[in-house]
């Protein structure tokens, strides 16, 4: 009796979940990433052979060509908290949604007067501010107390991540706050030299000078 063959059929994979996955993820991922703001002042620091990293935890002071003076502070919260210190001290009132923004932006070089207004330009034209620096004369130093309160609340904000990591019986991956100056490399040195004034008048001696890595001699 002749064998039957049995009809053969080429396995097929329908790949319409697995594309309708991706989309998925893509569009949640463009939904959810929050861009980095651009930077209101470009600097070419001076280059040096350390290997050492830029701080990932860090208030830093970056220093124009022209001799401006700008300012940040790593962590969303660690600026709004910042902020409503100065606020306070220099008599100004924030909204909430000025307070938010000030947590996302980057580094700014205006007085606390004028800062609203900074806070307030779109993102893609902050870099047309007529940015004038911030104040750090004898009289008016409101880097001094950008740099006081940024520090409290950065060390505050530390020691709750460090509690809650210990708690949770985790390592803390953080590193604690550090202070770091960034110049361009035709900056004014009496410019520096101020800032680095302001930094020890606050008795903090020990901060970073940021350059460009060189390579160093081989032999």
């Amino acid at each position: 009796m002749p064998k039957i063959k049995m009809p053969r059929s080429n396995p097929t994979l329908d790949m319409t979940p697995m594309v309708d996955l991706a989309f998925l993820l893509v569009t949640f991922f463009i939904l959810t990433a929050s861009f980095k703001n651009p930077e209101p002042v470009q600097v070419l620091t001076p280059s040096s052979t350390s290997e050492k990293m830029m701080p990932e935890n860090a208030v830093l002071i970056t220093i124009s060509p022209e001799g401006k003076v700008f300012f940040t502070i790593t962590g969303f919260d660690v600026r709004k908290l910042t902020l409503q210190r100065m606020a306070a001290k220099y008599k100004l009132k924030f909204t909430e949604k000025e307070l938010e923004e000030f947590g996302k932006m980057t580094s700014f070089g205006v007085s606390m007067q004028n800062l609203a207004k900074f806070i307030n330009t779109e993102p893609g034209q902050r870099e047309k501010f007529p940015s004038t620096g911030i104040p750090m004369d004898s009289l008016n130093n409101q880097l001094s107390d950008w740099i006081r309160y940024g520090g409290y609340e950065g060390v505050v904000k530390f020691k709750e991540l460090k509690d809650e990591a210990a708690a949770a019986g985790r390592t803390l991956q953080t590193e604690p706050l550090r202070f770091a100056i960034k110049a361009d490399g035709n900056a004014n040195y009496i410019i520096v030299k101020e800032v680095i004034k302001t930094f020890t008048d606050l008795k903090i001696y020990k901060f970073n000078l940021l350059t460009n890595f060189e390579q160093g001699p081989t032999e």
